[in-house]
């Protein structure tokens, strides 16, 4: 960015929208899951998440050490990050919470 007030400005529109899903997904969960299973299911898909986070530094700092490379990790998270939401929504876009299939 070239200037700083316009690189805070990106940087905090990033920060609104990079973790958008993340409420929606969980509400959505706990709607569809059994209660007695909540707890599980919101280990699984926190694990899942934390792996991912833990795993990928050591994947990119390696293509981002490389000029060639450098841009590629963000392009792969970006790709991984829509695959995610549409697979989510593929699977998922037929099943109702309990509410919803009582109207």
């Amino acid at each position: 960015m070239p200037t700083l007030p316009l690189a805070v400005a990106v940087l905090l529109l990033r920060f609104s929208l990079s973790q958008m899903d993340v409420p929606t997904r969980q509400s959505y969960v706990m709607a569809v899951v059994d209660p007695d299973e909540r707890s599980a299911a919101a280990g699984v898909t926190g694990i899942a998440r934390t792996t991912g986070a833990a795993i990928s530094p050591s994947f990119s700092s390696v293509l981002i050490a490389s000029a060639g490379y450098a841009a590629f990790p963000f392009y792969l998270a970006g790709g991984f990050k829509i695959l995610y939401d549409l697979l989510l929504y593929r699977e998922f876009r037929t099943v109702r919470p309990p509410e919803e299939q009582r109207a």
